[in-house]
C-alpha cells in the first residue's frame, strides 16, 4: 500500500516520543510511576497538566498490558481444526497536557506460543490454508501514535494513528476483540457541551486493519468522512444521527454512503431497569463501487435488568438482494465480532441480506459474570435460512490486575445453507499494570 511522508513521519515521531518518555522517566527523581489507566477516549476526564516540556513527560502516565488467548476452531469445511495460542504484550504512554497539547503512543508485540495450527487470514500465512482462519496476526506494531489539542470547553482536535469508536461500534470501531486492533490514520474533531450535545467528525486517509502491515488486506487507502452527532437527555435517552461516507481506494465494494439515526436509553423502575435501542440506516453504493444499489438497516433491542439476571431480545436486519451480487448492506469499518454471532460467519453480509433474531440472558454468580445468547439467521431477501447459533461466556476479575474469560460460539447450518457448521472456543487471560 502507498505510504505518505506524513504517515512515515507520524510513526517515526511515535518512536521518538516513546524513547523520550522512557529516558525522562529514568532521569526523574523519586519513586517509579504508578500504573495508569488506558488512553482516555475523547469523552473521558482530561489528563494532568504540565507547565514545562519536561514536566509533560514526568507527569505522563504509562501502562503495560498482557493478553493471552487460546482459540480453537472446528469448521465443517476444513479437514483440520485450528488451534491458536497467542500473547499480546502492550506498552503505552500518555503525556500530560502542555498548553492543551498532548501526545500518546502505543506499541504491541503479538507472538505465537505453544501452538500455531491456524491461518492468520488476509494472506499472511498461505502455507496454513488447511486450517480455519483465526485472525490474529503476529509481529510488532505501532498501534496508536497521535497528537492532540483540547480545551476545557469540550473541544478536541487529534491527528495521527488512533482508535475511533462511534456509538456501539456497529459502523465504526476498533475490533478490540482481535489481538491486533483496527486503527485509523485520521484527523479527528469533537465538540461536547454540558447540555449533552456531542459532535464528532473524522477524515480518514488510511485504515489499518487487523491483518497487519505486510499484506494488501492489512492497510486500505481511504478518502473517508465519518460524522456522528448526538444529544443526550438525562434519564430519557440519547438520540444520534450519523453520516458515513466511505471512499476506499483499494476495495471498491467497501465504498458506500450510509446515513441513519439511533435512539437508545434506560428507564429505571423500583426493582428493574428497562433498556431499549432503535436504529435505522440507509446505504448506497458510492464512489468507485461497481454496484449501484440501495439497502436498509434496522435494529431493535430491549432488555430488563433485575439485580441477578438480565434477559434481552432483539432483531437486526441488513438488507440485500438475492438476485444481485454485491447489493447488500455492509459495515466494513465496524467491530463485527460483537454482532451476528461469535462464530463470525457473517463478517460479510450475504448477497441476500441477513435477518438476525436473537435473545439472551446474563447475570452474576458470585465474582463471576455469565451470558447466553441465541441467534436465528435468515436471508432478508428470499426464503433462504442460514442457520442458528448459541453463544456462551463466563468471566471474572481477580487480584486487582487480572481477569479470565471462557467463551464459546457454536453455529448449526440449515439445510441447503452455504455456511458450515462451526464451533469456536476461547480461553483468555489478561494482566494490566
Amino acid at each position: 500500500m502507498k505510504t505518505t511522508y506524513l504517515q512515515f513521519a507520524s510513526k517515526a515521531a511515535a518512536g521518538l516520543l516513546l524513547l523520550g518518555a522512557v529516558f525522562t522517566q529514568v532521569q526523574a527523581a523519586g519513586p517509579a510511576a504508578q500504573p495508569a489507566s488506558p488512553p482516555p477516549p475523547p469523552t473521558s476526564a482530561p489528563p494532568p497538566t504540565a507547565s514545562t516540556f519536561t514536566e509533560a513527560f514526568t507527569k505522563g502516565k504509562g501502562q503495560i498490558k498482557f493478553r493471552y488467548r487460546l482459540e480453537s476452531v472446528d469448521q465443517e469445511n476444513f479437514d483440520e481444526n485450528a488451534l491458536a495460542s497467542t500473547l499480546r504484550s502492550r506498552l503505552n504512554f500518555r503525556t500530560a497536557d502542555l498548553y492543551g497539547f498532548g501526545a500518546f503512543v502505543e506499541v504491541d508485540w503479538i507472538a505465537k506460543i505453544f501452538a500455531d495450527n491456524f491461518d492468520q487470514g488476509g494472506g499472511n500465512t498461505p502455507d496454513k490454508n488447511e486450517y480455519p482462519v483465526v485472525s490474529d496476526v503476529t509481529g510488532a506494531f505501532v498501534n496508536q501514535a497521535w497528537l492532540q489539542w483540547s480545551n476545557p470547553k469540550g473541544t478536541l482536535v487529534r491527528g495521527g494513528q488512533q482508535v475511533i469508536n462511534y456509538d456501539n461500534q456497529r459502523f465504526v470501531g476498533s475490533v478490540g476483540w482481535r489481538q491486533h486492533e483496527q486503527t485509523f490514520d485520521a484527523g479527528y474533531f469533537q465538540q461536547k457541551t454540558a447540555s449533552g450535545f456531542d459532535f464528532q467528525a473524522a477524515y480518514v486517509w488510511q485504515v489499518n486493519r487487523i491483518f497487519g502491515n505486510d499484506v494488501p488486506a492489512g492497510t486500505h487507502d481511504n478518502q473517508t468522512w465519518l460524522v456522528n452527532v448526538a444529544k443526550d437527555w438525562k434519564d430519557v435517552g440519547k438520540l444520534t444521527g450519523y453520516y458515513y461516507d466511505i471512499n476506499n481506494d483499494d476495495v471498491a465494494s467497501f465504498s458506500t454512503i450510509s446515513y441513519g439515526s439511533r435512539w437508545a436509553g434506560l428507564h429505571k423502575f423500583t426493582s428493574l431497569t428497562l433498556g431499549y435501542a432503535l436504529e435505522y440506516a440507509h446505504q448506497e453504493g458510492a464512489h468507485n463501487n461497481p454496484v449501484d444499489y440501495d439497502a436498509n438497516y434496522y435494529h431493535i433491542n430491549m432488555s430488563l435488568a433485575w439485580p441477578k439476571i438480565t434477559p434481552s431480545i432483539g432483531f437486526e436486519s441488513l438488507g440485500g438482494d438475492d438476485t444481485r451480487v454485491g447489493a447488500a448492506f455492509r459495515t466494513p469499518l465496524a467491530t463485527l465480532h460483537a454482532f451476528n454471532g461469535w462464530a463470525d460467519l457473517f463478517l460479510v453480509t450475504p448477497n441476500a441480506g441477513l435477518n438476525d433474531l436473537y435473545g439472551g440472558v446474563k447475570g452474576p454468580i458470585g465474582t463471576w459474570t455469565w451470558e447466553l445468547i441465541y441467534h436465528d439467521f435468515q436471508a432478508e431477501s428470499g426464503p433462504a435460512k442460514w442457520g442458528d447459533e448459541l453463544d456462551a461466556g463466563v468471566s471474572t476479575k481477580f487480584a486487582e490486575h487480572y481477569s479470565v474469560y471462557f467463551k464459546l460460539g457454536t453455529f448449526n447450518s440449515s439445510s441447503g445453507s452455504p455456511y458450515p457448521d462451526t464451533t469456536k472456543f476461547w480461553v483468555q487471560l489478561t494482566a494490566d499494570f
